[in-house]
């Protein structure tokens, strides 16, 4: 799943919604930083509450992530598009197919929804305007064997940059994914012929309920007994 995907049941919680982002948002930064569900639960207890929030956010979104990689659609979908990809490229032997097509899907996703209810982006975005990017530094700091230098900077960024409306058009789409294909590594598709990105757009977002089967009502922290390990 992604950001909007994560967040959009919690944004009457800033920092709840801050804390699905964060495992995210570590990626972006470095990815010797980890915020796992297992020492995040650790924090469960802690006495700021919003604290316990950004560690409620975390173990959702290891949960959500769980349960969400494993659904029929997610695992069919993301092969359609991993195929759109060899289709465009034949000659791409890499796993940059593989990995466009988790990625695209989940960004895909995000934009259906979004498109579902935009009002949401907006309460999204002042929801993670109104955390205190200091406190999140200093909390994944506590969790973390590796710093999370400069996080704090980072969310400012996230929130000014607003890249999430970008979904909603396919060259801006692909734009942003070429950014994460250059971040790990993996060369850019190509952005002359984009009749591929569109049809991959309805295919998601005919299969958004299907994609969303595992989602339950609640927080995963409320409803497992034992909190999520990841």
């Amino acid at each position: 799943m992604n950001y909007f995907s994560h967040a959009r049941r919690f944004l009457h919680d800033p920092y709840l919604s801050a804390g699905t982002a964060i495992p995210d948002w570590l990626g972006v930064l470095n990815r010797k930083v980890r915020a796992r569900s297992a020492a995040a639960a650790s924090l469960l207890t802690d006495p700021d509450p919003r604290v316990v929030s950004l560690a409620k956010g975390i173990v959702q979104h290891h949960f959500d992530d769980g349960w969400f990689h494993q659904t029929e659609a997610f695992y069919r979908l993301s092969g359609r598009l991993a195929g759109a990809v060899r289709a465009i490229e034949p000659a791409d032997t890499s796993m940059r197919p593989s990995f466009v097509g988790h990625v695209l899907l989940e960004l895909l996703l995000d934009d259906s929804l979004i498109q579902a209810q935009p009002e949401k982006l907006e309460s999204y975005y002042v929801a993670i305007d109104g955390v205190d990017p200091h406190l999140i530094e200093a909390t994944v700091n506590r969790i973390s064997k590796v710093p999370a230098d400069r996080l704090s900077d980072l969310i400012p960024r996230f929130v000014q940059e607003r890249f999430l409306a970008d979904y909603q058009t396919d060259a801006k789409l692909i734009w942003r994914m070429n950014h994460v294909l250059k971040r790990v590594g993996l060369p850019p598709l190509p952005t002359s012929d984009l009749d591929w990105v569109a049809e991959s757009r309805e295919l998601v977002s005919l299969h958004v309920q299907h994609l969303l089967m595992g989602e339950q009502d609640g927080l995963a922290a409320d409803l497992l007994n034992e909190t999520p390990r990841s």
